[in-house]
């Protein structure tokens, strides 16, 4: 399994794409294989985002050479296909995904206090 190189700051794979965002953030949910985080990227966008297969594991690969997704042990009940590779966020990937939420979440503020979006008032 591959393990961020020694040292590693999470900063340093920042920015994030806006495909490795998404990947990411659909991990969240638990481990995954590369269709259902296509179909899970799909039903998040409203169709506005859809990945090719090699353009998702172009990323799934860039990802887990960083140390932030592996493959998953574990296979979930009833998984219906063995060829399926599951895929796990890992402790490091979710702190890389924490930091570009917090650098996108000052992204929103500035254009929030710059007027260029209205604040969010929920």
């Amino acid at each position: 399994m591959p393990h961020p190189p020694a040292g590693a700051s999470p900063d340093d794979l920042l920015p994030l794409r806006p495909v490795e965002v998404l990947i990411l953030t659909m991990l969240t949910a638990g481990d995954r294989h590369g269709y259902g985080l296509r179909q899970d990227i799909l039903d998040h966008s409203h169709g506005r985002t859809e990945l090719e297969a090699g353009n998702l594991y172009r990323h799934v690969r860039r990802l887990e050479a960083a140390g932030c997704l592996a493959e998953s042990d574990r296979r979930p009940p009833g998984a219906d296909d063995e060829r399926r590779i599951y895929y796990r966020l890992t402790p490091f990937g979710r702190r890389v995904l924490a930091a570009e939420m917090t650098r996108l979440r000052s992204l929103v503020r500035l254009a929030e206090e710059r007027r260029i979006i209205a604040p969010n008032r929920a």
